[in-house]
């Protein structure tokens, strides 16, 4: 397959095919999208997660690469067959994730794993000899949002494998692991998806920014300096179900009154006492869920992020400090069944430096700024340098069915993931 060649500044550089791209997009999209809304629903392990998968892998094959399950469920593609991570050395790895959050975009995680199919394709095909070969990467479940455990996938690589729960459950009590098995991974060899010291050289990660920033500013290009810190604590609070019409208010112990002052304190700590930068409750599970039934227990996260350590030590001590409060004076028990930690990290500075002169090389404005999302980047900066390049979010706005970026933008940022791969793997001559 030909490739265009961009020249700028008297270089010559490979360059996408950005219809491919753009197409991949398109087909990938329509995975576990609704049809009247919009929104996609494709969560970890889940049937609509699998299929993507499936057209992933489809597309590496026909494009004479090799797409591979880890034991984790993560997808790694590569240009020749192989078991082993460190078979051809350290290797540069690009990727990022496909699994949304429920009635979500159609480009968080998913735009950043096609671009490094795409970018390792067009590597493939040209011909070019490296001095680092380059990966494309789908991680396992980043957000979450069906198995509480968002980052598994990265977190596997990364060797942090202690810090995953033995038995994982969905939000309903499902065990994860026959999930896991139609997915391709195996919960018993999760040790063997861990990459060692030194197999990766650097991780890069293509992502729309999911804020307003970049359109704001009016610069297409976003060189990320630093990625949010993030706590998930996943709570079962138990209370008595009773009828809602016989039950007498003094002496009920309502589990959902007690999720709702949950609510509350999570607000408070990130609002009026400034403890984090934001805390969100974005999931209720009340049981047993009906209008005339007093609520018995009910599972819900609490979700809080600062780009300092410190402060969200803080945070998350002042939050337990209040769910005993609020245990106390409704009756009710407040447990933490579940907790992810990911640290605030920064961005190395040399692949910064690498995505600015890729930017400048294609005339694209840019800027450097910190993501307020956590990423699989942060957990792959306990095995490699990172680095993380933005485009543009229309509105700004993601998460939700509306979010959307720019084709040119798309285009824009592939290219530039390309010509930062080339720095990287020390290229062995002009293409």
């Amino acid at each position: 397959m030909s490739h265009t060649v961009v020249e700028r500044a008297g270089s010559l550089a490979l360059d996408i095919d950005a219809e491919r791209l753009l197409r991949r997009i398109r087909e990938l999209g329509r995975i576990g999208a609704d049809p009247v809304g919009g929104g996609i629903t494709r969560t970890g392990f889940s049937a609509a997660d699998r299929e993507a998968r499936a057209y992933l892998m489809d597309e590496a094959r026909a494009a004479g690469l090799f797409p591979a399950v880890d034991a984790a469920g993560n997808i790694v593609v590569r240009r020749r067959p192989t078991d082993r991570p460190t078979a051809d050395g350290p290797v540069v790895m690009m990727g990022s994730h496909l699994d949304t959050v429920v009635d979500g975009g159609r480009l968080d995680g998913a735009y950043g794993v096609l671009a490094a199919l795409e970018v390792l394709q067009t590597v493939v095909e040209s011909g070019a000899r490296l001095r680092r070969d380059c990966v494309a990467v789908a991680f396992a479940n980043e957000e979450g949002a069906l198995f509480p455990q968002p980052f598994w996938g990265s977190m596997a690589v990364a060797g942090r494998i202690e810090n995953l729960p033995r038995e994982p459950r969905d939000h309903q009590g499902r065990p994860l692991r026959e999930a896991l098995r139609l997915a391709g991974g195996d919960l018993d060899a999760l040790g063997s998806a861990c990459w060692p010291k030194g197999s990766v050289s650097a991780y890069l990660e293509l992502h729309v920014e999911q804020g307003p920033v970049l359109e704001r500013g009016g610069s297409r290009i976003g060189v990320v300096d630093a990625i949010t810190g993030r706590i998930v604590l996943t709570l079962e609070i138990r209370g008595r179900a009773g009828h809602s019409g016989t039950t007498p208010m003094e002496g009920r112990r309502d589990a959902l009154c007690a999720a709702a002052r949950v609510v509350l304190a999570a607000e408070h700590i990130a609002g009026r006492r400034d403890l984090c930068r934001v805390a969100t409750v974005g999931r209720l599970d009340p049981y047993p869920n009906t209008p005339n039934t007093i609520a018995g227990a009910v599972r819900t996260t609490v979700d809080l992020r600062d780009t300092d350590v410190w402060r969200m030590a803080d945070a998350e001590a002042a939050l337990r400090a209040m769910l005993d409060d609020i245990a106390a004076a409704t009756g009710t028990e407040i447990e933490v069944v579940a907790e992810t930690r990911s640290d605030p990290v920064s961005t190395d500075a040399r692949l910064r430096e690498a995505i600015a002169l890729s930017a400048d090389e294609l005339a694209l404005p840019y800027e450097e700024l910190p993501s307020g999302a956590g990423h699989d980047a942060q957990f792959v900066a306990g095995l490699a340098p990172i680095g993380m390049i933005f485009v543009p979010s229309i509105g700004g706005v993601s998460h939700v069915p509306q979010e959307d970026t720019a084709a040119e933008d798309l285009v824009a940022g592939a290219r530039v993931l390309l010509r930062t791969v080339l720095r990287t793997t020390e290229r062995e001559e002009q293409l």
